[in-house]
């Protein structure tokens, strides 16, 4: 498909603080779209947002608060006239042994990843069928790979892409366009916050290439931009995930029998994972909301 121009669209980043959300929007911006950031981080979204090439404003709001979300979709069109694209891309990780990990801190994670992207699609389809325009929602290689110790963030993300699929279908004859992106572990501070747990470090290292490298964050959002500007279906990180889609009907079966012989190894040392959501994005969440955070 040919790329659509950017210059003067508009478009609504969430998660927008740091990581992917933030060069996203710097990028977007720098292609001439006027953007809209949204998060829980008020100064570091202000910040972004005074560093950005168009015009921009930033919202604070969290993405599972419906009612927060459909008053952001009503500001971000009455301050900009309109909203071409939105990238749902807010989302926390949490890691460890589901049978051991903080039902808070696991259930917010599924709010988040999941119902917030639901939530962030139900403010935004009206003014997006307005302008015909694009609904990328990012999923992850867990959606395509599920793993050991990452139930919550795996079961999140699988939900995310059928949501993205069966809502494509949705909406297509209304004239808007839905995206899932795909992103392997990525230089971001959700994965180094995932990294700074030893087990979490050494368990991820034994995967297979290519799966087992940290890529750069800047090629990531490149690719996600040109998805982007074709208003891609399917929008890969990195250039190896689009194989990934050929062989997933074998890959539950496979990590099933070499998670068991991993997480036997590993056994001794599960006690001192982690329980909290993690890396600088995990923080403010649960700065937010008190009650995901780890209880004894």
């Amino acid at each position: 498909m040919s790329r659509v121009s950017l210059e003067g669209q508009v478009a609504v980043v969430t998660g927008a603080a740091r990581g992917v959300g933030e060069l996203l929007a710097r990028k977007l911006s720098a292609r001439g779209a006027k953007v809209a950031l949204v998060g829980l981080e008020p100064d570091e979204l202000k910040r972004v947002a005074a560093r950005l090439h168009t015009e921009a404003e930033s919202w604070y709001a969290d993405v599972t608060d419906h009612e927060a979300m459909a008053r952001v979709a009503v500001e971000v069109k009455e301050r900009f006239g309109k909203v071409d694209l939105v990238v749902a891309n807010a989302g926390v990780a949490s890691g460890g042994p589901f049978v051991d990990s903080d039902p808070a801190a696991w259930r917010r994670v599924i709010e988040v990843n999941l119902i917030g992207g639901a939530v962030t699609a139900r403010a935004f389809l009206p003014v997006l069928m307005e302008s015909r325009g694009y609904f990328l929602q990012i999923a992850s290689l867990a959606a395509i790979t599920p793993a050991p110790m990452m139930t919550a963030y795996c079961a999140s993300k699988s939900g995310v892409e059928a949501f993205a699929h069966s809502l494509r279908a949705e909406v297509g004859y209304k004239g808007v366009r839905v995206g899932v992106g795909y992103l392997s572990w990525t230089d971001t501070d959700m994965v180094r916050g995932a990294d700074q747990d030893e087990v979490m470090r050494e368990l991820r290292s034994r995967l297979p290439w290519p799966s087992n490298r940290t890529y750069p964050l800047g090629p990531a959002v490149d690719r996600i931009v040109a998805g982007i500007e074709r208003r891609s279906s399917h929008v890969y990180a990195q250039w190896w995930l689009r194989g990934m889609q050929s062989v997933r009907g074998y890959l539950p079966g496979v990590i099933a029998g070499v998670g068991q012989r991993e997480m036997r190894r590993f056994e001794p040392r599960l006690s001192s994972v982690g329980r909290g959501l993690v890396g600088a994005g995990g923080a403010a969440d649960e700065a937010a909301h008190p009650s995901t955070s780890p209880h004894p």
